[in-house]
């Protein structure tokens, strides 16, 4: 359990606003080890691989935003899961590729259960307070959907631990992950702590 990883991709409102160190300041404290980072600009190619990692995601994501629509009251744009997702995956591949993004791997004991909590729900006008998206952004799929273009939430966090491999395996090469040792993992993971005193 200690070994699970989770992807983490400071999106381009992120690096812009220069939050890259609070957010990765927040995952190290709470006792994740990053074991992997880098700066790239990535494709709309790659962009489109990466969201669709989940030969599902397409239609899940447009009926949970059909739902999410109806749930307010308003009249989504289409009943066709897949013609919003089209929408939705587009914005995404011109926000996600319109600088430079920070790609991280983070390992610890539910490592991707931790880090969703710390980043908060997608929407940031109704992540909590205390949350990286609720304490930093002040966006909503309201905003979003009148401006046509991608939330600006920055921050991807793996959903799942299936998700966090297939998405570590396209973000980054094998010899680009490190395992090491913290003097901290001896405080988060040995179960008599023993050796702290001489």
């Amino acid at each position: 359990m200690t070994k699970e990883r989770t992807l983490v991709v400071v999106k381009p409102d992120g690096v812009q606003r220069s939050l890259i160190g609070e957010i990765t300041g927040r995952l190290e404290r709470v006792g994740l080890k990053l074991v992997g980072i880098k700066m790239i600009v990535p494709t709309p190619e790659f962009i489109e691989t990466h969201y669709t990692i989940d030969p599902e995601w397409r239609r899940i994501t447009g009926e949970k935003t059909i739902k999410s629509y109806k749930e307010k009251g308003q009249i989504p744009p289409s009943e066709d899961p897949l013609e919003i997702t089209g929408v939705i995956l587009k914005n995404l591949m011109t926000f996600m590729t319109s600088g430079p993004v920070v790609a991280m791997v983070w390992e610890g004991v539910h490592a991707v259960k931790i880090v969703r909590k710390l980043v908060g729900s997608t929407e940031p006008l109704s992540s909590d307070v205390g949350t990286i998206r609720g304490d930093y952004v002040l966006d909503s799929y309201q905003l979003s959907d009148k401006d046509g273009r991608a939330i600006r939430n920055l921050a991807h966090a793996s959903g799942t631990v299936d998700e966090a491999t297939k998405e570590i395996d396209l973000w980054f090469e094998k010899d680009e992950l490190i395992d090491y040792r913290l003097v901290q993992d001896a405080i988060l993971y040995d179960v008599n702590m023993d050796g702290i005193l001489e």
